[in-house]
């Protein structure tokens, strides 16, 4: 069986660099590093680190998480497109980040790599890999997109010309809310189920992935976070935040993975946003910034 270690290794050292890097773009506020264990009689084995960020001058809230856990059964979600693997038992390692920020123009990121091998009995280990990262503004710029998509694209190029378009129109479908129907954000690329090539080719593309994740976000928050802002654009980045967390709790797999397989709650909820609001029918009024949101950004349309 293949050693696990430097896979790891790579996971736990993503969230280090990640979080230096967020801690000190925000200036103020310090990541709290909740270290976690699962205890023997719970249905999930495992550990991870859960590192929060709260009450910053840029943050108001970000989260990233690493886990690597062990169980004796695939929960649902993971076996709904490989139904010869349920019931097997599974190890699975990877981080997670949700960034909430401040000032409304700067916008929230989602960034996931992750690998889940499954254990047959009486078979060969069977491993893949998921991830990507998705840009959701509340006000959109055109370059903030642009620049989120080509880093994308940058960062899939060496592994083929036809990642960065296939992942990207499955970061369109995936994150989609359905019962509104509409885009949760400007998409950027997801992927899961991910074995093409075999098990060292996927994990050079997710760790391209995941190494890619500040040369994407920084600048774009960087311009955006001192820009003056009001009451009005507080709110309807409240009400937005809204759409995040009905994505997240209805649509996510993710989420339900995590939920359906017994997995730490408070690490797998740390996406939420410290605040949010929802109000009956809203609707912008024509030709504003908050318009344009819904015409110009959160569409599936070509960036590049």
């Amino acid at each position: 069986m293949r050693d696990f270690g430097a896979v790891r290794g790579w996971f736990t050292g993503l969230q280090d660099r990640i979080t230096a890097a967020i801690e000190a773009e925000d200036g103020q506020a310090k990541f709290l590093s909740d270290v976690w264990r699962k205890e023997p009689h719970e249905p999930l084995q495992g550990e991870g680190v859960t590192r929060i960020l709260e009450g910053g001058a840029v943050f108001e809230r970000a989260g990233v998480g690493f886990s690597h856990v062990r169980g004796p059964r695939l929960p649902p979600s993971a076996t709904a497109s490989r139904p010869q693997l349920a019931g097997a038992p599974f190890e699975a390692m990877g981080v997670s980040l949700v960034f909430h920020p401040r000032n409304p123009y700067v916008p929230i990121v989602h960034m996931n790599v992750r690998m889940l091998l499954a254990l047959p009995e009486g078979g060969e280990p069977v491993g893949w890999f998921g991830g990507g990262m998705d840009l959701t503004p509340c006000y959109g710029f055109e370059e903030d997109a642009v620049h989120f998509h080509r880093a994308c694209r940058d960062a899939l190029a060496p592994f083929g010309d036809d990642k960065y378009p296939r992942f990207k129109i499955w970061c369109d479908e995936y994150f989609f809310l359905k019962h509104r129907n509409e885009q949760r954000g400007v998409g950027g690329v997801f992927f899961d189920d991910f074995s093409e090539g075999g098990f060292d080719p996927a994990l050079a593309l997710t760790q391209s992935v995941g190494d890619a994740f500040l040369g994407a976000y920084l600048p774009i928050a960087q311009r955006r976070r001192d820009m003056p802002y009001g009451e009005r654009e507080r709110a309807f980045q409240l009400y937005r935040r809204g759409r995040y967390v009905e994505f997240n709790l209805v649509w996510d797999r993710g989420t339900h993975f995590g939920l359906q397989s017994g997995g730490r709650t408070e690490s797998i909820l740390l996406s939420m946003p410290p605040l949010a609001s929802w109000a009956y029918q809203q609707v912008p009024e024509p030709g504003t910034p908050e318009a344009r949101l819904y015409s110009d950004f959160i569409v599936r349309r070509e960036w590049l």
